[in-house]
């Protein structure tokens, strides 16, 4: 049986950000992971050169049943901070669209800089360890695994979200909130590719491939950025944003041409070139495959002068506010984060700590926190494991 002062088990972004913190305050520490390789979320994320925050990261930028709770973590501490962490590292970095901020270089530095600070603070960080009972028959943790028991008197939960699974993603943490009686909010697929039925898919085949840029909505939540259609349905950023939102069974709104004004267009179009096909001139403003298909879809065809406005509204109405149902996500495997989670009702905003089951900590994407696309969630990863990591 060994003994330590804390175990955070899960060797990601939030876990390791826990035991640094933890380990400099001289706790003795131990992060535990299945994988044969920590983080593996972090080298794999932003295609490889890691999303590591955003500039503009506020409370706004995440939801939950209570998307308040994550002030406090936030506040305490920001993007700022960790950028000056990277910074001492000499890892460059650039800003994409939106405050988005990458790796210059390799999703690796990011996680070199982790193991290198959980070696300066004297973490130990275990590997391929299997994790079996945890109970707390006294006030310690006990803490089976395939390489020995353990004890602990800080057990931090920072397993992730069952979010792409290729990488080793389980529901265990899940598992354990239900071990020790928290309550959970139903987890399901965030951030992901939404899908269409079989008849809707037959009919958008040959969009596959296309993006646009688009405001995508679901009910007053909007989100402006690259939009892709593919064989399943729709994809890039606008619509992994609106997914987190959206509900079964319901439409979303999409505006194909959101800096342009379609009704203006035509009209003006059949005043300057009466002659020209309907057609011809929606390709000229939306990519050609495109314009076929608003105009197969919807009939429109023939000479701008020959259209009446009434043709020209539904034309507009096409294009600025496309009403789609999908069916679906495509899930956990391509989800690049799970909503819901440990309910924050059972934890301490400041600590992370269970409220009624001392010593255990919940942090990360096992929390119901789930921030934006853009690098909100690795922000929440930092910020909550250096939450707890001061407590622990």
């Amino acid at each position: 049986m060994q003994d330590f002062d804390v175990i955070v088990l899960g060797a990601g972004a939030a876990g390791l950000m826990c035991a640094i913190e933890a380990g400099k305050r001289g706790r003795k520490t131990l992060v535990l992971d299945h994988s044969s390789k920590p983080a593996e979320k972090i080298r794999i994320s932003g295609g490889g050169r890691c999303n590591f925050t955003n500039l503009h990261t506020s409370p706004a930028n995440f939801l939950g049943e209570n998307p308040r709770f994550c002030v406090s973590a936030l506040k305490r501490y920001t993007q700022q901070d960790f950028i000056a962490l990277v910074d001492s590292y000499r890892i460059p970095w650039h800003e994409k669209t939106l405050g988005q901020l990458f790796c210059d270089t390799s999703a690796k530095d990011i996680i070199s800089m982790l193991l290198s600070e959980c070696e300066r603070a004297g973490v130990k960080v275990q590997l391929s360890t299997k994790i079996g009972e945890i109970n707390k028959p006294d006030e310690l943790f006990s803490v089976a695994t395939d390489k020995g028991a353990l004890r602990c008197q800080s057990l931090v939960v920072a397993t992730g979200g069952p979010s792409i699974p290729k990488i080793g993603a389980t529901s265990f943490g899940y598992d354990l909130a239900k071990r020790f009686d928290l309550p959970l909010v139903t987890p399901r697929a965030a951030l992901v590719p939404l899908t269409f039925d079989e008849a809707l898919k037959q009919r958008t085949s040959e969009l596959a491939g296309i993006a646009v840029d688009a405001v995508v909505s679901f009910g007053k939540t909007r989100f402006r950025e690259g939009m892709l259609f593919t064989h399943r349905g729709l994809s890039g950023p606008s619509i992994l944003q609106i997914s987190s939102y959206w509900q079964e069974g319901q439409e979303i709104g999409v505006n194909m041409l959101p800096d342009g004004n379609m009704l203006e267009t035509l009209k003006l179009g059949r005043q300057n070139s009466p002659k020209q096909d309907i057609r011809t001139l929606l390709g000229d403003v939306l990519p050609k495959r495109l314009a076929t298909f608003i105009g197969d879809h919807h009939g429109f065809t023939g000479r701008l002068a020959d259209q009446s406005d009434k043709v020209f509204n539904k034309v507009a109405e096409a294009i600025h506010n496309w009403r789609v149902k999908p069916i679906g996500t495509e899930g956990y495997r391509t989800a690049e984060v799970t909503l819901g989670g440990v309910n924050t009702k059972a934890l301490s905003s400041k600590t992370m700590e269970a409220k009624d089951v001392p010593g255990l900590f919940f942090i990360g994407e096992v929390v119901d926190i789930t921030g934006h696309l853009g690098g909100f969630n690795f922000q929440w990863a930092w910020s909550s494991g250096h939450a707890a990591g001061q407590f622990v």
